[in-house]
């Protein structure tokens, strides 16, 4: 992993080195605690939170810029808050979603003003990749991508990160009883799209 660090320059090299992903990397002594929860935090769930950035936006390249941003910012800032290993992941899973709704805001700005769809760019997928994704799952994810913001990043939290009613509640900062009727409004949309009976 740290072979294409180095080569990225600028927030990525300091996100690595005070992650001391990148080797002989010194992030100073009096961030060691934070840094290396910090670190366990960014090898455990990067891949996870990248796949929810995805699910959000629509494009990994943009998902991977996201989460790279967030992790940059909890190390130059030592936002993450306190030892409580649930609590520092919902707060990561928070901020990653507010990146995303960034992104979403910007691309819906430059759309308005009629600068290119940044929303319908999809980037070019290597052979691979088109063998792992199956019709289906592409026919989801483009009925998933028209939804309302909300409605998607409460469907994502609950059937692709598995989270409960309550904590997706404490993620999105809304109350359960918004989640429930959030999800079965999503569902129902969803089922529409694809043309299934709920």
């Amino acid at each position: 992993m740290s072979q294409w660090l180095p080569s990225l320059g600028g927030p990525a090299v300091c996100a690595a080195q005070a992650l001391d992903i990148v080797p002989g990397a010194d992030a100073g002594p009096a961030r060691g605690v934070h840094a290396s929860g910090l670190s366990l935090l960014f090898r455990e769930r990067h891949a996870e939170l990248v796949r929810l950035a995805t699910l959000v936006v629509g494009d990994r390249a943009t998902a991977e810029d996201v989460v790279q941003d967030v992790f940059a910012k909890l190390c130059a800032k030592d936002l993450l808050p306190g030892p409580d290993r649930d609590r520092c992941l919902a707060y990561v899973r928070a901020a990653v979603l507010n990146g995303c709704r960034s992104t979403l805001r910007r691309r819906a700005i430059a759309r308005r003003r009629g600068a290119r769809d940044l929303a319908l760019d999809v980037p070019h997928e290597s052979a691979e990749d088109e063998v792992i994704l199956a019709e289906d799952r592409r026919r989801v994810l483009a009925a998933l991508a028209t939804l309302p913001v909300k409605r998607r990043e409460v469907l994502v939290l609950r059937y692709w990160l598995g989270l409960s009613e309550s904590e997706i509640a404490s993620v999105l900062a809304i109350s359960p009883g918004t989640v429930k009727s959030t999800a079965a409004r999503g569902l129902a949309a969803l089922a529409r799209k694809l043309g299934e009976a709920s």
